[in-house]
């Protein structure tokens, strides 16, 4: 299996044959950096432990060297930063038990070039490698500009594939900006009330971030409970826990619309709901 980056990182926790682990995978997280797979992707973590024919796989496509850091860390380089960030998602995956992690190594700035076709060809011999039933990559109104030209540079990849390799489902899932404004017709809730334990620990791993001023631990979690909690006024809580997503799996058909058109419709809808909901008691 290789990659174009020559530090392009495979890793299977337990050892043994990373084309095999790749093809075992049923759940598959592309995401843009360390610790963004088990922010957003804990849904298919939990359901890859608890079922023994699921497996759960990881792609972290950038080399982590624009991390922020305090503390600790504040004084290490660039290559020393990266070097850690690749050593915790390691831990992360060991800890959660993935099939397979792949860190493809790649310089943001790479990553959002327009086409990329480095990232775009490494992504493609992911995807080839198995055939996942779902697919948990970023969603297209997140804030942070490396998620949205990765998941830019994923629907690429996910398009160039013949029809009968392409996933089932494509889910986009909230990071750096949540999803509960979407209409409700186009929430995706994805259950991450279970094994609470191992939730914080997964996201406690990357002490680079947590200890280096960024406490995703607290905030990750917050955020699915209270999104558990606020998803409905008119029922007690069905989940302990929510991701919010948004399904994609459209964008993969020739008659598709542009990723924009997608995102702005979600908008629309956002407004529609808005204004239909006060017109009814004006």
């Amino acid at each position: 299996m290789k990659f174009s980056h020559e530090n392009a990182d495979v890793y299977v926790p337990g050892g043994g044959d990373p084309v095999a682990a790749l093809r075992r995978v049923t759940h598959l997280c592309v995401g843009a950096h360390q610790d963004d797979i088990e922010i957003m992707a804990y849904a298919g973590i939990a359901t890859s432990l608890k079922d023994a024919g699921k497996a759960f796989g990881g792609v972290v496509a950038t080399n982590g060297a624009g991390s922020p850091r305090t503390g600790p860390f504040a004084a290490m380089t660039d290559t020393e930063m990266q070097q850690v960030r690749r050593n915790e998602q390691r831990q992360a995956a060991d800890l959660g038990r993935y099939a397979i992690q792949i860190q493809l190594a790649h310089p943001t700035a790479v990553v959002k070039q327009p086409g990329a076709p480095a990232v775009v060809e490494d992504l493609r011999t992911i995807f080839l490698g198995c055939s996942p039933e779902v697919v948990y990559l970023h969603n297209p109104a997140d804030k942070h500009d490396t998620h949205v030209a990765l998941l830019l540079r994923c629907l690429e990849a996910l398009r160039s594939l013949p029809e009968d390799r392409r996933p089932k489902k494509v889910l986009g899932c909230e990071v750096w900006r949540d999803l509960d404004w979407l209409a409700d017709e186009r929430k995706v809730p994805l259950d991450t009330g279970k094994a609470s334990p191992l939730a914080e620990q997964l996201i406690s791993v990357f002490a680079s971030q947590v200890a280096g001023g960024k406490r995703y631990d607290v905030a990750t979690l917050g955020r699915r409970s209270a999104n558990a909690t606020f998803s409905t006024p008119r029922a007690t809580d069905a989940f302990e826990g929510i991701t919010w997503a948004v399904d994609l799996t459209e964008l993969l058909s020739k008659q598709a619309p542009t990723l924009a058109e997608f995102t702005g419709q979600l908008v629309a809808d956002f407004q529609r709901d808005v204004r239909e909901r006060i017109a009814r008691y004006s």
